[in-house]
């Protein structure tokens, strides 16, 4: 048996610390609500102000940024119970996976404030090295010394984040990469993220109501979660919280920022987990929906799920009564309770699904109104007792990423999925990108290009080049990794400063998307219809190389055939200056980028190189896709 067992967990969510995080009420009790108008948000000048705040307090030392804490928290709890179950635990091999969408954001809301009011270089110098996305992620696990963990892995993608770290992390479980993974993901509440949402109109007026009829947008929350993981064979003797069965991922490849009406991008996701496990839908009880309460998200998310559960009736014999369909799976909208936790939200409502299998109790829905018929659910105004034997977690994302996890109350006898070789069949490098030219290769008018950062063009660049030489038939179905060193940065000075210029309420909504350092991957999805999983990471300046490893493990655990993977620089002024501020001052950065294709069959004759799984990442090396190209030489 090779379930992932989850045998500790820390957590931090507007409804309090620990399992009060994600505590699940009582039969015949109401789902509690911690979304109430936000005096910050409304200070910013934001006209929807909703938001749900983690405690102040936080059980840790406050330091400088607030994400940060908050993953300290998450990881103080969970090493605090590892200490109890599993003594001796730090002798192992441990494998780290942690999720974001903004990372270091309200750090880096001050640098880019401090360098326009042109402080000196010792105020810039003080905020610099917290300004990155990757600066929670090393920070937290420095405090408790795991900075340098060999398998570690920073997942910037967005709202799927921590689904996707869990997922994972049970990958590497499968492997025998590792014998406990710590997955999970965080983040903080950010002016710089709330009036993105905003223009986008995706925040409500006043509570989130999915599936309902009416329903205007979700409000954003703050918390952290993290999972200790090791295999069902290998737990000697740990309680288990719940058993992690199965892993699955797409990718819309339909737009950006909407959701592919359809729902099939995340009924793949789901599909997949289940299969996974090798678990029939009809033993699924509960379903933890994504539920930004959206129009669009949550009309895709019904079909998703509809077509998930909608198995064929065992046909009947002569004369006998006709066979009943399964009952369908309570819906839990955990998100109308503690907000849009972004990257926190996968683990979260992980652990409140969990909470749920281990009482037999499926959680109410903090929503209220009548059920939208276009996106029914079945929802419930209060607890209520019922035998649970294993929960559906869906997750969507910025570029349309999806990931779907399966979790069980009892073995669920899956086997490891036995690792394949990877190999390596192209790359491709460029320098620069020619909107013109960018715009007959791919077919993308030209206007739009030019409202794409220049991270996505270089990526769609890279992967034009990348096509040339395989031919655009051998990309379509594949996944796609991005692997980031400072990723957006200088995308997101110039959207903070039209906010700081004009205020909250009237920054970009066309630039904002672009922000999100999964942009790269789902508009170079879109582009060539890579339709298998998607995400970015980074958890140092040699991202290139994280993303190179984990587009591997997709293809040697069978989540993928083909993955590719695309690493850009856009060697801005904020990254040049940035990089000068800190100890990396001396490493050089450059403008470029560049794609490789990865797949499982080793081609005529095996004349393609073969990967190493365990390929070390070298964050003290060069810097973004420049590790890439090192990797190349070395390699070649």
């Amino acid at each position: 048996m090779s379930d992932a067992c989850v045998i500790a967990s820390g957590a931090v969510s507007a409804l309090g610390l620990g399992p009060l995080a994600y505590r699940v009420p009582g039969a015949g009790e109401p789902a509690p609500v911690a979304i109430a108008r936000d005096e910050e948000l409304a200070r910013a000048g934001l006209l929807r102000p909703f938001a749900a705040r983690a405690p102040a307090a936080l059980g840790v030392a406050p330091g400088a940024d607030r994400a940060t804490d908050l993953l300290k928290a998450a990881l103080s709890q969970t090493l605090g119970a590892l200490e109890r179950v599993r003594p001796g635990w730090r002798g192992e091999r441990i494998g780290i996976a942690l999720g974001t969408s903004s990372g270091g954001m309200l750090t880096a809301e001050r640098f880019f404030a401090a360098r326009a009011e042109g402080a000196d270089a010792g105020a810039l110098a003080a905020l610099a090295s917290g300004a990155t996305y990757f600066a929670p992620f090393n920070d937290a696990l420095a405090a408790f010394g795991l900075e340098r963990t060999p398998l570690r892995t920073h997942l910037l993608a967005a709202c799927a984040a921590s689904t996707l770290a869990i997922g994972l992390g049970l990958r590497w479980l499968d492997r025998d990469a590792c014998d406990l993974v710590l997955a999970g993901g965080y983040d903080a509440l950010s002016t710089f993220v709330a009036a993105g949402f905003e223009a986008l109109r995706a925040t409500t007026a006043s509570r989130s109501r999915p599936f309902r009829l009416g329903r205007d947008g979700m409000a954003l929350g703050e918390g952290a979660a993290v999972v200790a993981l090791v295999r069902e064979d290998r737990r000697r003797g740990a309680p288990v919280m719940v058993r992690v069965a199965g892993f699955g991922a797409s990718t819309d490849a339909v737009h950006i920022t909407a959701p592919d009406r359809t729902g099939s991008g995340l009924m793949r996701a789901g599909a997949a987990a289940l299969a996974d496990a090798g678990w029939p839908a009809s033993r699924v009880g509960l379903v933890s929906a994504h539920a930004t309460a959206t129009p669009y998200n949550d009309a895709m998310e019904s079909r998703a799920i509809a077509a998930l559960f909608a198995a064929p009736r065992p046909a009947a014999g002569p004369g006998a009564p006709p066979v009943a369909a399964p009952p369908p799976p309570v819906v839990h909208p955990f998100k109308a309770q503690i907000g849009h936790t972004l990257g926190a939200a996968g683990a979260l409502e992980s652990l409140a699904a969990a909470a749920a299998l281990a009482s037999s109790i499926a959680p109410p829905a903090a929503s209220e109104g009548e059920l939208d018929p276009d996106a029914p659910a079945l929802l419930l105004e209060r607890a209520e007792p019922r035998p649970l034997e294993a929960a559906l977690k869906l997750s969507a994302a910025f570029g349309g990423a999806n990931a779907a996890l399966l979790l069980t109350s009892c073995a669920s006898g899956r086997k490891p999925r036995r690792a394949r070789p990877v190999h390596l069949r192209a790359a491709a490098r460029v320098t620069g990108f020619d909107l013109g030219r960018l715009a007959e290769t791919t077919g993308i008018p030209r206007d739009r290009l030019a409202r794409l950062d220049a991270l996505c063009r270089l990526g769609l660049t890279a992967v034009a080049a990348l096509a040339d030489i395989v031919g655009e038939g051998a990309l379509r179905g594949a996944g796609i990794v991005a692997g980031h060193a400072l990723a957006t940065i200088d995308t997101n000075d110039v959207y903070d400063a039209r906010r700081r210029a004009r205020g909250a309420r009237f920054v970009e909504p066309r630039l904002f998307p672009a922000t999100s350092p999964n942009a790269i991957a789902g508009e170079c999805a879109i582009a060539y219809q890579l339709t298998g999983p998607s995400f970015a990471v980074g958890a140092g300046l040699g991202g290139a190389l994280e993303a190179l490893r984990a587009a591997a493990e997709l293809v040697a655990s069978s989540d993928a055939d083909r993955m590719v993977v695309v690493t850009a620089d856009d060697a801005g002024p904020v990254a040049r200056e940035l990089l000068g501020l800190t100890v990396a001052q001396h490493r050089a950065v450059a403008c470029g980028a560049v794609a490789l294709l990865l797949q499982a069959d080793p081609g005529d004759a095996g004349r393609l190189r073969e990967v190493d799984l365990d390929l070390p990442v070298d964050h003290d090396g060069p810097v973004g896709h420049l590790a890439l190209l090192r990797w190349l030489d070395e390699h070649g």
